[in-house]
């Protein structure tokens, strides 16, 4: 290399480093919190009693200063019957959280918490714009219990479509640990008496409404040692059975070492890679397990 050549480069890139150095870093996310909002709207909010509108409340959380963000809807477990919404553990990542309560079996008639679910899903992808989110980039999700309902009103069109919406509007669906046969209290509510492990695949299973014209779909479950028995065996079958059908995107994630309740913690170290695929942003670093 000739003198002036590497005297050349001596002298520009200092200059190229000072450069990089006085560029403005930009600004931290802040969030804000919205609690208790009633989600049903139109004749169905008219029309509903004191347990539907105290048990139909979301919270929202989502970032002030970064616009198109992508959302998550969450769907709490407990096997339709218990349970109480709480965010994901997804703060912190750019990201819009909605953590939905929905009425529980007992207390109200099926199909109530599957109208619920979609009710929610169709509130945030109408209403996600005005805090800045992209409704183009809205991802239903739920563990467990919670899981089938996302299924549910994901897979099948009649829910969302109640609403005047479609669910292919939705970015992505992620099933934690998610019943995709006709979930156990379903079936009693429905009047079936057998052995509770027995699986049941109508048109109230996921497995029943499998199809290549879904979103993205991201599977999660614990150890199949460990987990709920039969679990990720049918959750390995709608992966497959999607993938037959020509699906373009499916994940399946079989988590070891997790049982049925870990299973969700694990889903968080996952969940962020799904949307940054999905969504096409980049997002802060997952949390630890």
């Amino acid at each position: 290399m000739s003198p002036i050549r590497l005297l050349a480069i001596v002298l520009i890139v200092p200059g190229l480093l000072v450069a990089q150095e006085a560029r403005p870093k930009p600004a931290a996310a802040s969030y804000t919190t919205e609690t208790d909002l009633f989600y049903h709207e139109g004749p169905a909010a008219e029309k509903a009693g004191d347990y539907q509108r105290s048990q139909c409340r979301l919270d929202l959380y989502f970032p002030e200063n970064r616009p198109g963000f992508a959302t998550v809807i969450w769907l709490h477990g407990g096997g339709l019957i218990g349970g109480r919404r709480a965010f994901p553990q997804l703060k912190d990542k750019e990201l819009g959280l909605v953590a939905v309560s929905y009425r529980l079996s007992p207390q109200a008639e099926f199909p109530a918490f599957l109208e619920d679910a979609a009710a929610a899903t169709a509130w945030t992808l109408r209403h996600i714009a005005e805090r800045g989110g992209d409704p183009t980039k809205v991802f239903l999700a739920g563990h467990s219990a919670g899981g089938y309902l996302a299924a549910m009103v994901g897979m099948d069109p009649r829910w969302l479509a109640a609403h005047g919406l479609s669910h292919r509007q939705l970015a992505g669906l992620i099933l934690v640990s998610a019943q995709v046969t006709t979930h156990f209290e379903v079936k009693k509510l429905l009047g079936d008496t057998g052995p509770e492990l027995r699986p049941i695949i109508d048109r109230h299973a996921p497995l029943y409404h499998a199809s290549k014209d879904l979103p993205p779909i991201c599977l999660i479950t614990g150890d199949r040692k460990i987990e709920y028995k039969n679990r990720v065996e049918e959750n390995d079958l709608l992966a497959t059975s999607l993938r037959n059908l020509g699906h373009p995107a499916v994940e399946f994630h079989e988590m070891g070492g997790l049982d049925h309740g870990m299973s969700r913690h694990g889903a968080w170290i996952l969940i962020p890679g799904f949307i940054k695929k999905t969504a096409g942003r980049n997002l802060p670093p997952a949390p630890a397990p």
